[in-house]
């Protein structure tokens, strides 16, 4: 379709395609305000819509425009960035913690049987937990598959600092995901 006949009705069917995934994906970055995340998604991307070159984009390009909203939000915040120093986050095991605590006694796998014990709420709680900078990394690797190099282009930070947020972030999960098991008694105390 022709940039220029690109029409109302065309924008509509593309957001109501991709709005699902566009709310799931808010969802997983922001705590509250995934609503007025996706918003200012589609107001942007509306207004934008001419300049979108291949339909077949359309997903990807929606959720470039949501991305760059969350980041520009989190540049608006008047707090500094949330980094957490690398001992307070490298001392944690979560493998060697399940092994002296030992908080299933009767599992032969105690480690598929520690996870099993989440459901899909109980990881977004921990992940709501984990700082932005921490959280977004993860979500945008291993829940939407994107690739290092694409984080760092859209938070346009170096390759380095997306490789370092991620190891960061999955050592945190695994400390909250500890700490929310011991809070939410997924675990018997043997």
């Amino acid at each position: 379709m022709a940039v220029q006949r690109r029409s109302k009705e065309s924008f509509q069917r593309l957001a109501t395609a991709e709005l699902p995934g566009l709310y799931s994906l808010a969802r997983r970055l922001v705590r509250d305000g995934a609503e007025d995340l996706v918003q200012e998604t589609m107001l942007l991307g509306y207004r934008s819509f001419a300049t979108l070159k291949e339909d077949a984009a359309g997903g990807r390009w929606l959720k470039t425009i949501l991305l760059n909203v969350f980041r520009d939000q989190l540049r608006k915040q008047a707090r500094s960035v949330e980094e957490l120093p690398m001992e307070d986050i490298e001392g944690f095991s979560l493998y060697r913690t399940l092994v002296d605590e030992d908080p299933l006694p009767y599992s032969d796998t105690l480690h598929h049987d520690f996870l099993e014990a989440f459901g899909k709420e109980d990881v977004r709680e921990i992940l709501m937990r984990l700082p932005d900078i921490y959280r977004a990394a993860l979500v945008l690797r291993y829940i939407d598959g994107f690739a290092t190099k694409e984080i760092a282009r859209v938070f346009d930070v170096p390759l380095g600092t997306v490789l370092a947020r991620l190891h960061r972030g999955r050592k945190l999960f695994e400390k909250e995901m500890w700490a929310y098991a011991e809070e939410s008694d997924l675990l018997m105390k043997g």
